[in-house]
């Protein structure tokens, strides 16, 4: 089970209300959100492995190179914190992160950031080296990339919290997007994603490009139809495809998830008891992480009894 951190701890964030504080009067939601999200996650799907994989870089300067205005309306508006390339984050969210690790570090759960690359890279790597079934827990649709049910690959979608997830394997992709998980980032590429600066192509949504993915197979064979003036495609498409010939050439790098990096050699295993018993009990009193703390550690020790 691989975590996308982020975006767990965002939708913990925003989901869990801030009147839950520390004894100094400090936020804690996001960091007893994604706490409560491992122990169900845990407790309902028991995996033997799980790693909570971080941004080292969640804007990484190749793919800026690649596209400049990727990601760019998230770039901290605050002149200092955007020179340095930070990403814009709200006030009582930021000082959580380091607890967030800190908590995590101490439970003994992995966690795998890799220099000059997002956690979507890191799932990636990790996903591509698996020899069995993995699941993928994210918000970000973006992933929906790495179904696959011959590997028994499959993302694990927050609806609400992580009590309702989505399933998504090829058959709802298929279902909802009309596309399989393999097709899903050339689809991705010609329709674009504001949320992430990606113009996609002008003119072409999410029908129309899985339209064209199920006549030429894939976007290799979408750009060769339009080269050639005997392809099934209206004028109007064909110049649009012709014109973003230039974004079509690099926009793929930045979609698809680079699954090739460096990864740490660590022990992925589960953990059935902390790894550092008085750091966390240190962590517990001093953020009041509670029950929440507690659940994880029982959740834990619970898939040990049953391993």
């Amino acid at each position: 089970m691989l975590l996308d951190s982020a975006s767990l701890y965002y939708r913990a964030y925003f989901g869990v209300p801030d009147s839950l504080r520390s004894p100094q009067g400090e936020p804690v939601n996001a960091v007893r959100g994604l706490l409560d999200f491992i122990a169900r996650l845990v407790t309902d799907h028991a995996p033997d492995q799980l790693v909570a994989c971080m941004d080292a870089d969640w804007r990484p300067q190749w793919r800026v190179d690649l596209i400049p205005s990727y990601k760019t309306h998230r770039v901290a508006e605050d002149p200092a914190l955007a020179e340095a390339g930070a990403e814009e984050t709200p006030d009582t969210l930021s000082p959580q992160i380091p607890v967030i690790t800190a908590v995590l570090d101490a439970l003994g759960i992995p966690r795998i950031g890799v220099p000059d690359y997002e956690a979507d890279d890191v799932i990636g790597a990790l996903t591509a080296r698996a020899t069995g079934p993995v699941d993928v827990v994210t918000g970000d649709r973006d992933l929906f990339q790495l179904v696959d049910d011959a590997r028994r690959v499959r993302v694990l979608y927050p609806l609400k919290g992580v009590g309702t997830l989505q399933l998504t394997d090829d058959a709802l992709l298929t279902e909802k997007y009309a596309v399989t998980g393999a097709q899903y980032a050339d689809m991705a590429v010609l329709r674009g994603d504001p949320s992430d600066g990606l113009p996609g192509v002008p003119g072409i949504g999410e029908k129309t490009a899985a339209r064209l993915i199920a006549q030429f197979g894939d976007l290799a064979g979408i750009e060769a139809a339009a080269a050639d003036p005997a392809a099934k495609l209206t004028p109007t498409q064909r110049k649009r495809i012709l014109d973003a010939a230039e974004y079509l050439a690099v926009a793929p790098r930045v979609v698809g998830v680079a699954s090739d990096i460096p990864l740490p050699d660590l022990d992925l295993t589960l953990p059935t008891e902390p790894l550092d018993p008085m750091a966390l009990e240190e962590l517990a009193a001093r953020w009041n992480l509670g029950t929440s703390l507690q659940r994880v550690v029982d959740a834990l020790a619970h898939h040990g009894t049953n391993t």
